[in-house]
């Protein structure tokens, strides 16, 4: 029951949002950090592209990989998204477990709080942040 970080890009903020939500919701990831900003330069169909995106890295567990790809898979609107996996070598105990207990669909308790309304999102364009 290893931790694994799974990685994506996406081409806007609203689908970052939308896969980072789901994920978390559906208990296939601990949490996903969404970092705008990402430039990415890459071969498509033959011709170079060069686009902005916004970068996924979900933390997870080995067992969900399979779901976490099939759910990037679903929501994502690109016809080739990335997906890739890498294991965590080590990691703080205590983070590796709350990793473990996020995705734990067992471990649900009745006050978990699943909507935004409780932990809005920060607005990164705020100045007080």
């Amino acid at each position: 029951m290893g931790a694994i970080v799974v990685i994506t890009t996406v081409g806007n903020e609203e689908q970052a949002s939308l896969i980072a939500s789901e994920l978390v919701a559906r208990r296939l990831a601990a949490c996903v950090n969404v970092l705008p900003g990402v430039r990415s330069v890459y071969r498509w169909q033959g011709k170079i592209c060069r686009d902005g995106e916004h970068l996924l890295i979900v933390k997870t567990l080995e067992s969900e990989r399979e779901a976490v790809a099939a759910a990037i898979r679903e929501l994502h609107s690109y016809e080739l998204p990335e997906i890739l996996s890498f294991p965590v070598g080590t990691g703080d105990e205590r983070f590796l477990d709350w990793i473990a207990d996020s995705v734990d669909e067992s471990a649900a308790r009745a006050g978990d709080v699943d909507d935004e309304e409780e932990h809005p999102a920060l607005d990164l364009d705020d100045s007080s942040f």
